[in-house]
C-alpha cells in the first residue's frame, strides 16, 4: 500500500508572496489535521541546528511556522530538541526568542537523561536514546536533506538514528562499518584531518610529525578520512549493509515508542549540499531547492525526497574544484559517495511497518 505524501514546490508560479514556499508550508501544515495530532499533547520538534560556521540549516522562518501551527493546533506543550548544544544553534537563529520555543538538548539540562534499549547487533549491543525525545507524546521529525558520506545521505532517518543518541551510541554505531587505520608513509602532516576532526580525537605529534588517535572520543563519523588528500586515513573491513541495519535497527527501535498517528516527518529539500551539516560548515547546493515533503511514513518521506533529488540537476559549483568527476550509482548522492543511499529505507521496511512507496499530492 502506497503512503500519501503532502509536496510544497519551492518553485513560484507568480511573484506573490502566496506563492513562495513559506506560505506554502503553512497550507501544507493546515492539511496535516495537526489539532488531532498534537492537541492537548507535549510535542517536540526534532530538527539539526547546525554548529561552527554553517549557515544552510532550514531557515528559522520555517520553523517558527511550524511552532506556531502546533502551538495554534492546541499542543500542551512545544519545544525543539537536538542532539547538539542549543548553543550551537544560537547564531543561525535557533532561539526562544526567533522560535517561539524553547530549544533543548535531547539528554536534558545535565547532558545524560537517557533511555537505554537492547538491540543486541554485533557492536551495537545497546542504544541509548535521549529522555526528551523518547518521552515526548508527538514526536516532528524535522529534517534538512543533505549529502552524507557516512550514511550515503541525511534525511529522515538519519535526524533520529544519529540525531537522538549520545557518542557513546554512534561509537557502536560507526564501528559497525569497519575501523580508522592511519598509514604513517602517506601521511604530508597538512592537518587536514585534525580540523576536519569534530571530537578532538586527533592529536598532533609535531615532534614525529604524525597523527594519533584518541579513540575514546572518537565516533568513527570518518570526517578525517574524507579530508585527507593522500589517503593515508582509511576505514578497513568497509560493511556499510551492516551499518545501514544498525541505521534502520536504531530507527525501528526509536519509532516503537510511539503510535503511528503521533509521528510526523517533514523533509526540507533546500541548501542541498554534498555534506551533513554536522560538519560545521557549508558549500554551495548540489541541485537548486526543490521544496518541502510531508507525511506519517518515515520511509516513504525519505525515498520521495531522493527521487526528487536527480543528477541531471546537479550545479557546477556544487562540488568542489577537486571533485570534478562523478563515481558510479544510480541516485547523485551514490556517485558522489559511493553508497546507495536507498538501502538503510529498505533494510527499515524490514524491521517496522513502513513502505517506500508513495503517492504525491502538491498543495496549490
Amino acid at each position: 500500500m502506497k503512503a500519501n505524501l503532502l509536496f510544497a514546490d519551492a518553485a513560484v508560479e507568480s511573484l506573490e508572496a502566496r506563492r513562495t514556499l513559506p506560505a506554502k508550508f503553512k497550507r501544507m501544515l493546515a492539511q496535516l489535521n495537526l489539532p488531532d495530532r498534537v492537541g492537548g499533547k507535549n510535542t517536540v520538534i526534532k530538527m539539526h541546528i547546525g554548529g561552527d560556521i554553517g549557515f544552510t540549516t532550514i531557515h528559522p522562518l520555517f520553523v517558527r511556522i511550524l511552532v506556531e501551527a502546533v502551538r495554534d493546533a492546541g499542543a500542551r506543550s512545544v519545544k525543539v530538541i537536538d542532539s547538539n548544544k542549543p548553543s550551537e544553534g544560537v547564531v543561525r537563529g535557533y532561539t526562544e526568542e526567533v522560535l517561539g520555543c524553547p530549544v533543548e538538548s535531547c539528554f536534558g539540562n545535565t547532558g545524560d537523561a537517557f533511555h537505554r534499549v537492547e538491540i543486541g547487533f554485533g557492536e551495537l549491543d545497546f542504544v541509548l536514546f535521549g529522555a526528551a525525545a523518547v518521552e515526548s507524546d508527538v514526536f516532528i521529525d524535522l529534517a534538512h536533506v543533505k549529502g552524507h558520506g557516512d550514511c550515503g545521505f541525511g534525511g529522515a532517518v538519519k535526524n533520529i538514528a544519529m540525531g537522538v543518541i549520545p557518542k557513546v551510541t554512534r561509537q557502536k554505531l560507526h564501528r559497525l562499518e569497519g575501523g580508522i587505520v592511519y598509514d604513517r608513509e602517506k601521511c604530508t602532516f597538512c592537518t587536514k584531518c585534525y580540523e576536519a576532526c569534530p571530537n578532538e580525537a586527533i592529536i598532533l605529534n609535531r615532534d614525529r610529525r604524525e597523527i594519533e588517535f584518541f579513540f575514546h572520543h572518537c565516533t568513527y563519523c570518518q570526517h578525517c578520512v574524507m579530508a585527507c588528500p593522500e589517503g593515508a586515513i582509511v576505514m578497513e573491513d568497509r560493511k556499510f549493509h551492516d551499518f545501514s541495519r544498525g541505521m534502520a535497527m536504531v530507527t525501528a527501535a526509536f519509532l516503537s515508542h510511539f503510535e503511528p498517528r503521533d509521528l510526523l516527518f517533514i523533509n526540507f529539500l533546500t541548501d542541498i549540499t554534498m555534506y551533513c551539516d554536522c560538519w560545521g560548515f557549508s558549500s554551495p547546493a548540489l541541485v537548486p531547492d526543490i521544496g518541502i515533503i510531508a507525511g506519517e511514513d518515515i520511509a516513504a518521506v525519505d525515498t520521495a525526497s531522493l527521487d526528487m533529488i536527480k543528477t541531471e540537476n546537479l550545479l557546477k559549483n556544487g562540488l568542489p574544484k577537486n571533485r570534478s568527476t562523478l563515481g558510479t550509482g544510480r541516485h547523485l548522492f551514490e556517485k558522489i559517495h559511493a553508497k546507495d543511499p536507498y538501502i538503510i529505507l529498505n533494510q527499515l521496511t524490514e524491521l517496522y511497518d513502513c513502505t517506500t512507496a508513495y503517492d504525491i499530492r502538491e498543495i496549490q
